[in-house]
């Protein structure tokens, strides 16, 4: 039976931060088509995460599920369909983690959720950190995510199971039967205890414990021999520590390199002399070389002062020659801004009068409206007051209404009568006369023939010279004290509210009801009737009216009579307006136009004054060079400096020569390198006492603690735990090798599931490859296909064409387990993606039929591939 997925909602999931809902999907072929990092393959590892991974689980790919960086709990509903029955599951994880699972059974949470899960899709629990497929039974297999189906990879052991029990009415009963099971049934009892389902070793009971006491007395062990042979150690390392001492020690006394150091600052000092000599000489020859440079710079200087007062008056020549010519355009620029000016000035005195007119017609234009406004206020107040009288009354008719409690009680009194005289009437005695009545009588009355009377008490009837005694039932005289009470308590009731009987307080509610309609209705009309009017400044409210007209004094009608036509005010401000603007245009162009006239001129004015600068400055600098003292005589001044600068060099190359025989720096390096070595061996002395000092007190503090017999102690323990252990590993080992050989007699009767596997896929593939013949090992696994001839193992072939063939036998293991009624459905994340035109285009028909067997979901960026299918398609 199919899997038929519905609807899948996620919120916190990844990359979806906001919730998202995917509907719509269909029964058969469905295709999601959606570019790259748009979350296919995240929708496709929270189907899976719902299924599959419990809700408390804190491991490594439950903690992945939540966006990056952010601490909120993920969560995934999905509504999916397993033949008729309808099934919803919603998990959250990490923060509140929480399960629920609704089916036809109804509602099932926590633990009871997750096991009604696995029982229904047949998968087991996972315990790994990142996910086993292998444990997520037949839709791990057939929900295969983005490149899972690149290579040709053996079904689970669960499908496998699944398979097997499939096949079994065509291969016959395997192994042995109602013993084997009871065999079987208890060496995986015994196994239980040693081995998990995936034959990890158990993490808890007493193999376990048996580890741990392993472990524990090897680490005791362990540590009790550290210690022995760390003071073992220590001892060696104080006699070792001595020697170092002494060695130190009589390095420290030997004076064959105090005496070098001695040599050595001898020589120190001759070369430092050689030094002081070659600083001097250098010191002169730079003093010499210093004095030569300022002699040329003081000619350069000179030279240099009398070619700029050359350029400097060319310069003030042309630039005096131009501005002579922009003076008259200058002149005329500025007579046409002053015009320009006073032409605006005007313009903008007729806008203000135009202007003024138009604010004083508005002026008079708002009295006017006032006044209709204010006319309006008085004669809205004048309704006001006439409606207030009449909510008024309204009002005083609604308070006359009876609380509900009040006329419940007299409603509840009326009852209490009436049941009051019906108990009367049931528990009195009647009496009739007939015939003639003379001389009768009763109570001293006589009585009257044909009137019945009640009698509640003890009543006489005088009949001539007797009396007849009547006693009615005493329940008759306490009905009768009863309603007494009650229509005492009735009356007083209906004098508190003034009313003579029941339906007279009917009606007075009735009455009062209907008030409290024309209150609402009334009060509607005082709201609307006193909104709030701005041109005035007047509040909305009856309270705002009233405040209003009480301080407007009575007005006269208006003697403003003249026709106002702010229209033509307004058309006379805009006139002005475009005359102020023509005006503004014309002086702006002016003085625009002599701006660029005296931005022609600034720049040569600028120039002019730095041309005259110019000049000055190089007139007075040539004045200033030729009054310095050196300047007279600057050429034999000049001679003379080179020829001491010659000499000055010579000396120099002279020190030189002699400072190199004696380096300072190569004497400095060898005193330094005595002085090191002496200051290492007083350290390394001092580090050695110290260390010797340590080991006596290690050894002074452990050696009285008995470490050898702890050690040996800790080594018998050590050797128990070790046996102990051993026998358990035994029974395990045992125990595993004794299912091992009843898996292994269960393979090798399930070899002959090969050849019905083999036939099944071999539906498929011969559509892709004609004549290929298929080989499957114990696993179930595709193992190599032949084709011509040649055996080709799976590994060997392209990625195209093992994707092709893993999708196939996918699609063959899908059919056997729909025989066996198992829910099932394919999803697959961009499939086909190494596969050719004509390859693709065979498999998407081959696809397309399995889908009128189960659900398949296609999940790819590449529109054009599938875009031809008849298919459903959603969207994210």
């Amino acid at each position: 039976m199919s899997l038929q997925l519905r609807r899948i909602s996620l919120n916190n999931f990844r990359k979806f931060r906001e919730p998202l809902t995917i509907e719509g999907l269909g029964e058969g072929l469905n295709i999601i088509i959606e570019p790259n990092e748009s979350g296919k393959s995240t929708i496709l590892e929270a189907l899976r995460a719902a299924f599959f991974v419990r809700h408390a689980t804190k491991n490594q790919l439950a903690q992945s599920f939540a966006p990056y960086g952010e601490a909120v709990a993920p969560e995934i509903e999905v509504s999916f369909d397993i033949g008729t029955d309808s099934w919803k599951i919603a998990k959250r994880f990490l923060k509140g983690p929480q399960v629920e699972v609704t089916g036809p059974q109804g509602r099932a949470q926590g633990e009871d959720a997750e096991n009604r899960l696995q029982a229904l899709l047949g998968f087991v629990k996972d315990s790994s950190q990142r996910g086993d497929p292998t444990t997520y039974g037949a839709l791990g297999l057939l929900w295969v995510p983005q490149a899972q189906a690149l290579e040709v990879t053996a079904p689970g052991s669960i499908v496998r199971s699944s398979i097997q029990a499939t096949l079994e009415a065509e291969v016959g009963t395997i192994v042995g039967g109602a013993a084997y099971e009871r065999v079987r049934k208890r060496i995986d009892e015994q196994y239980d205890i040693y081995w998990t389902p995936t034959g990890k070793a158990q993490s808890k009971g007493r193999w376990q414990a048996a580890r741990d006491r392993d472990q524990q007395a090897r680490q005791t062990a362990a540590d009790a021999t550290t210690r022995l042979d760390a003071l073992e150690k220590s001892f060696g390392e104080l006699e070792t520590a001595r020697g170092r001492l002494k060695v130190i020690e009589r390095e420290l006394a030997d004076e064959t390199e105090q005496e070098q150091r001695a040599g050595l600052v001898q020589s120190l000092e001759i070369a430092r002399a050689a030094a002081q000599i070659l600083e001097t000489r250098k010191a002169e020859h730079e003093n010499f070389s210093a004095n030569l440079d300022r002699l040329d710079d003081l000619q350069s200087q000179h030279e240099a002062a009398k070619e700029a007062l050359t350029a400097a008056g060319e310069s003030l020549t042309a630039i005096t020659a131009d501005r002579e010519q922009l003076a008259d355009q200058l002149e005329a620029g500025r007579t046409k801004v002053v015009e320009a000016k006073a032409a605006l000035d005007k313009a903008r005195d007729d806008r203000a009068t135009a202007r003024q007119a138009l604010v004083e017609g508005d002026a008079r234009l708002a009295r006017r409206q006032r006044h209709a406004a204010i006319t309006d206020a008085r004669q809205r107040h004048t309704e006001l007051l006439d409606l207030e009288k009449q909510l008024a009354n309204a009002r005083n008719q609604a308070a006359q209404v009876i609380p509900a409690e009040a006329f419940a009680r007299l409603e509840a009194n009326d009852r209490a009568v009436a049941e009051a005289r019906a108990a009367v009437n049931a528990g009195a005695t009647t009496i009739e006369l007939t015939g003639d009545a003379t001389g009768i009588t009763i109570g001293g009355e006589p009585l009257t023939p044909n009137s019945p009377r009640t009698l509640t008490g003890e009543t006489q009837i005088a009949l001539g010279g007797g009396v007849l005694v009547i006693r009615p039932p005493a329940t008759a005289a306490s009905a009768t004290a009863r309603l007494a009470e009650l229509l005492e308590r009735q009356e007083l009731e209906l004098a508190e509210w003034d009313v003579a009987d029941l339906a007279a307080a009917r009606t007075r509610n009735d009455t009062a009801r209907d008030a409290q309609g024309t209150v609402q209705l009334l009060e509607t009309k005082i709201t609307g009737l006193t909104s709030a009017q701005s041109l005035l400044n007047l509040a909305a409210g009856p309270d705002a009216l009233k405040l209003f007209v009480a301080g407007v004094p009575a007005e006269s009608p208006a003697a403003d009579e003249d026709e106002i036509s702010t229209d033509q005010l307004t058309r006379r401000l805009e006139e002005a307006e475009t005359v102020v603007v023509r005006a503004e245009t014309l002086h702006d162009q002016a003085v625009q136009d002599l701006r660029e006239i005296e931005d022609r001129d600034r720049p040569l004015a600028a120039a002019q004054a730095g041309a005259e600068r110019d000049q000055t400055h190089a007139s007075d600098r040539i004045a200033q060079l030729e009054g310095k003292p050196a300047f007279a005589g600057l050429a034999d001044a000049i001679a003379k400096a080179r020829e001491d600068v010659a000499q000055a060099a010579v000396k120099l190359a002279e020190a030189k020569r002699d400072a190199t025989a004696h380096d300072v720096q190569a004497i400095n390096r060898k005193i330094e390198m005595i002085d090191s070595r002496a200051r290492a061996g007083q350290t390394r002395r001092g580090d050695l006492e110290k260390d010797i000092a340590r080991l006596e007190a290690i050894i002074e503090s452990e050696g009285g603690k008995g470490l050898a017999s702890l050690a040996a102690a800790a080594a018998e323990e050590a050797d128990a735990a070790t046996q102990a252990l051993a026998r358990l590993d035994e029974e395990a080992a045992t125990v595993k090798m004794l299912k091992d050989v009843l898996d292994e007699a269960r393979a090798e009767a399930s070899r002959t599931f090969v050849g019905p596997v083999a036939q099944r896929a071999r539906v498929h593939v011969e559509r892709l490859f004609p004549g290929a013949d298929l080989s499957f090992d114990e696993e179930l696994g595709l193992a190599s296909v032949t084709r011509s001839g040649l055996n080709e193992a799976c590994g060997t072939l392209s990625k195209g064409t093992q994707e092709q063939l893993a999708v196939l036998t996918r699609l063959a293991f899908a059919d056997m387990l729909l025989e066996q009624g198992m829910p099932v459905s394919l999803i697959l994340d961009d499939p086909l993606v190494y596969s050719d035109d004509g390859r693709l285009d065979l498999m998407t028909e081959i696809l397309e039929e399995a889908s009128q067997r189960m659900q398949v979901i296609l999940l790819t960026c590449r529109d054009r591939a599938f875009r031809h299918l008849d298919a459903t398609r959603v969207q994210i």
